[in-house]
C-alpha cells in the first residue's frame, strides 16, 4: 500500500509518502489510523483532529470506513480551501 500524506498531516508524519504493508486485522481506513496512532506520537499529533481530514482511496474521495487492502493508495489531507 501506498500512503500519501498532504499539507499539516505530512509536517506532523515527517514524510510525503511510505509503502506499507497492512496487518490482517486492518481492513479499513479507519482501522488504519488507529494502528499508525499507535506507532508513534508524530501519527498520534497527526490524525488527532481525525474529523477534519479528507481521504482518497486510489484518487477517489472515501468515507473513513471504506475497505482497504495493499494494493491500495490512501491519500490523507486537511479540507481544501482557496478563492
Amino acid at each position: 500500500m501506498v500512503i500519501k500524506y498532504f499539507s499539516w498531516i505530512r509536517e506532523h508524519v515527517g514524510k510525503s509518502e511510505e509503502n506499507f504493508d497492512l496487518p490482517s486485522d486492518v481492513t479499513t481506513i479507519n482501522e488504519l489510523i488507529n494502528y499508525l496512532n499507535d506507532l508513534n506520537d508524530q501519527y498520534k499529533h497527526a490524525f488527532a483532529k481525525r474529523s477534519l481530514i479528507k481521504i482518497a482511496v486510489n484518487k477517489t474521495y472515501s468515507p473513513i470506513d471504506s475497505k482497504i487492502n495493499n494494493n491500495d493508495e490512501v491519500a490523507f489531507f486537511p479540507p481544501v480551501t482557496g478563492g
